[in-house]
């Protein structure tokens, strides 16, 4: 017995035994990341990123966990690679779960078989999990197949980071080229001229087709084609810079029939989102699929209120104390269910209650806790659901009204006017968000925007304080609704268009019109 409880109590001292994971971010979508990769993300204690890693993958990341940027640009490292292997080791050690986070594919040109060496050195666990290499993202995304029958049958890739000129190359450019299938070059564009005048000494036709694609599968891709003999030149003339693939051959002349990412209606504007950060992703979402580059830089923070001890038994007898629940968004509703089921364990104690909702997004909320609605008004709004709601649905009811400790008044007004009794609950607070996760304003400042949407009056009254001045493209601004467009007259803003209706989807709608106006 004793020998059994020594036993345990030696398992209980043994350290925690650390992990590392390289792991390959995928060429710059997100939605091209493995299911591997978001899971270890998900319980990660360090992460250790790149350059060409989307910041938007870090959402997946605790908020516990510690975050290392350690990018890598020409001649600009934030990081030595000798002391990227020395973090990943001493975390290791230390018992940490580390996710090391590469651009594409760990082992296609990112140095990962030398961190994993230096972890084996050291006889550190370590896992490889495979990324989308950008060799084939970029081309795809750009509507160029890498291989095709009637073209090629062959893909070759090749380092663009060697200079070509010098003697003692490890490539051998008498092969590269004769060759006739496809060739991706990676991080080439500043050795541009060298590695086509190369390829044209060595065998390639001048006359081959060749493209660039900078940014390659992120929302501000941008392509060009020319030929081996000309693409140096016309990538000076135009200013296209890293980071960038280059592909020689005959598939790159599918390009005009195959295009696709960059065709997409909102491509090539770059639009700011200021919504909460639990609703920013919803927009952005749909601004993406349409081709947008989205920067989410939320305003503000939706703060749920914590619970007295006299809210709390109300709660537990809300079915008895309310005959109507009026919504105004979906941010009361999931405060308000949240809490509601804290305390009741079950939606079927809100017995009777009629709900009422403001609008389609207020609605969807509300059915996704399996409750119908029983009122929405024609015109999403607060003060159109105060008109439009029936008067006896209202008068003589005790009614209950979730929403931010800053909601507008009108509502309540006519509530009250229409005979309710009113329970008007402050279920949480709006404040500023004061983290930039992603880098996003810094990106804003250095780089402006075509647009900045504003979802909500206290979005303009928290990006207003701010006084982000940019040294790029100067927006225009999107409103949600009359209510947004009142502040921000207030504030001095001039008003690009206001959503019809005024949902997100109406919103999105809207901002297609405006560009296709301006087109």
């Amino acid at each position: 017995m004793n020998k059994s409880k020594g036993k345990f109590m030696a398992s209980e001292k043994k350290a925690t035994k650390g992990v590392a994971y390289l792991v390959g971010a995928g060429s710059g979508d997100p939605g091209l990341l493995t299911l591997r990769a978001k899971e270890l993300l998900e319980k990660a204690d360090l992460v250790i990123y790149d350059y060409l890693c989307n910041p938007r993958i870090l959402q997946w990341v605790p908020a516990h966990a510690e975050r290392i940027y350690a990018g890598k640009k020409a001649k600009d490292h934030t990081l030595t690679q000798e002391q990227i292997n020395q973090k990943l080791v001493e975390r290791v050690r230390a018992g940490k779960t580390v996710v090391r986070l590469k651009g594409g594919d760990p082992f296609v040109f990112g140095r990962g078989g030398e961190e994993a060496q230096s972890l084996r050195a050291e006889g550190l666990d370590f896992e490889i999990v495979p990324g989308i290499t950008s060799g084939i993202a970029a081309p795809a995304y750009a509507g160029i197949p890498v291989t095709h029958r009637d073209y090629s049958s062959t893909v070759t890739f090749i380092t663009g980071h060697e200079d070509p000129t010098k003697p003692d190359s490890a490539l051998d450019w008498k092969v590269l080229g004769a060759l006739k299938g496809t060739r991706v070059f990676f991080m080439g564009v500043e050795r541009l001229a060298q590695i086509a005048s190369q390829l044209i000494a060595n065998g390639t036709e001048s006359t081959t087709p060749a493209a660039l694609v900078r940014w390659g599968t992120w929302p501000k891709q941008e392509s060009m084609v020319a030929t081996v003999g000309t693409i140096a030149e016309e990538a000076e003339k135009r200013g296209f810079k890293a980071p960038a693939i280059f592909i020689v051959g005959e598939v790159v002349s599918l390009k005009k029939e195959l295009s696709w990412f960059e065709d997409r209606p909102l491509h090539g504007l770059r639009i700011v989102v200021t919504r909460s950060r639990t609703q920013v992703s919803k927009l952005a979402e749909k601004l993406l699929n349409l081709g947008a580059d989205v920067l989410e830089i939320p305003t503000i923070r939706i703060v749920p209120r914590e619970v007295d001890v006299s809210l709390e038994k109300r709660l537990e007898h809300f079915q008895d104390q309310v005959d109507l629940l009026v919504f105004t968004s979906p941010n009361a509703v999931d405060c308000f269910f949240k809490t509601f089921l804290k305390f009741n364990r079950d939606i079927r104690q809100l017995g009777s209650v009629k709900i009422v909702s403001v609008g389609t997004g207020t609605t969807k909320s509300i059915e996704s806790y399996f409750v119908k609605v029983d009122f929405q008004p024609t015109e999403f709004t607060a003060e159109a659901l105060g008109v439009q709601i029936p008067r006896e649905m209202v008068e003589g009811k005790r009614v209950c009204l979730p929403r931010s400790s800053i909601g507008n008044p009108e509502l309540s007004k006519e509530l009250l006017t229409k005979g309710g009794e009113l329970w008007e609950w402050p279920i949480y607070d709006t404040v500023a968000e004061t983290e930039d996760l992603w880098g996003n304003r810094q990106r804003f400042i250095e780089e402006g925007a075509d647009w900045v949407l504003f979802s909500s009056s206290s979005t303009v009254e928290h990006w207003h304080p701010l006084q982000i001045q940019t040294a790029g493209k100067k927006p225009q601004f999107g409103s949600m609704g009359p209510v947004t467009s009142a502040k921000m007259r207030e504030l001095g803003y001039e008003i690009g268009f206001e959503a019809t209706p005024h949902t997100i989807t109406g919103f999105v709608e809207s901002l297609l019109r405006e560009v296709k106006v301006e087109n």
